[in-house]
């Protein structure tokens, strides 16, 4: 019998943690597939975070390494430049991200560093219970917010794809989402193209994947689908923001 498909190699047996409707699994299969079809599960390392994903390392079927809250580019910096050959990258959170980890990402990014971060982007803190994150939108309500987001005491929502694009040592950039077929496809491309990039020993690069919440959204997970799109979409609009390799090709 002709094998249609098949659970990707780059993943483990363990079950996971993750809440039902959350993206996370979702991700992981993504990158996992990337990384078997480009043939780099022997030559990759990976840095877990402080947040949902903690366990990542029970899941990617390669070589993984813990970091501190906040300090996984710091941690991916290190191996990239002690084991430059090596793939490496980064899976985090927002709130581990783009809070504590914000100077981390940014200096990173600046200095050019030649690895690949995978950003989740559900506007809330999951593991921790629900609270306001940097990426909260405006109005969202959540265990810190509870009559909902404001400007005038949280300001405005980070759009982290967009502000590290603008560093000239950044070499690609790009937002997605997995709410479906065709968004799962261009989510696919963007981390494929990543991982190139990094091969090919181009410059910082990133892919930030918008994601569902159920659990603190207090919604299903059809639902939470449905919210992605009409409300985190609107703020966060998908695409490549960056391509430095595209942009020199058509110079």
């Amino acid at each position: 019998m002709a094998i249609v498909y098949q659970k990707s190699k780059g993943l483990t047996d363990a079950e996971l943690h993750y809440c039902p409707g959350c993206n996370h699994g979702i991700i992981h299969k993504l990158v996992a597939e990337v990384l078997e079809e480009m043939g780099l599960l022997d030559n990759t390392i990976g840095v877990c975070p402080v947040g949902c994903s903690v366990f990542a390392y029970n899941y990617f079927n390669v070589d993984m390494q813990e970091a501190a809250h906040g300090r996984a580019p710091a941690v991916a910096t290190a191996i990239k430049r002690c084991r430059p050959d090596n793939t490496v990258f980064t899976y985090q959170g927002d709130g581990d991200l783009a809070s504590i980890g914000m100077a981390e990402i940014v200096h990173a990014a600046m200095r050019g560093e030649k690895f690949t971060t995978i950003f989740v982007n559900n506007g809330i803190y999951g593991m921790t219970g629900g609270q306001m994150a940097p990426t909260t939108l405006v109005g969202q309500k959540t265990t810190t917010s509870p009559m909902g987001r404001t400007v005038t005491q949280a300001g405005m929502p980070i759009r982290m794809a967009e502000m590290l694009s603008t560093m000239d040592t950044v070499d690609y950039c790009a937002r997605v989402c997995v709410t479906d077929i065709p968004n799962l496809n261009k989510a696919k491309k963007a981390i494929r193209t990543a991982f190139e990039r990094q091969q090919e020993g181009r410059g910082f690069n990133f892919v930030e994947v918008l994601s569902t919440c159920p659990t603190n959204w207090g919604m299903s997970p059809i639902d939470s689908l449905h919210w992605l799109n009409d409300k985190m979409v609107a703020y966060y609009p998908l695409g490549v923001k960056k391509d430095k390799k595209a942009e020199a090709e058509v110079k």
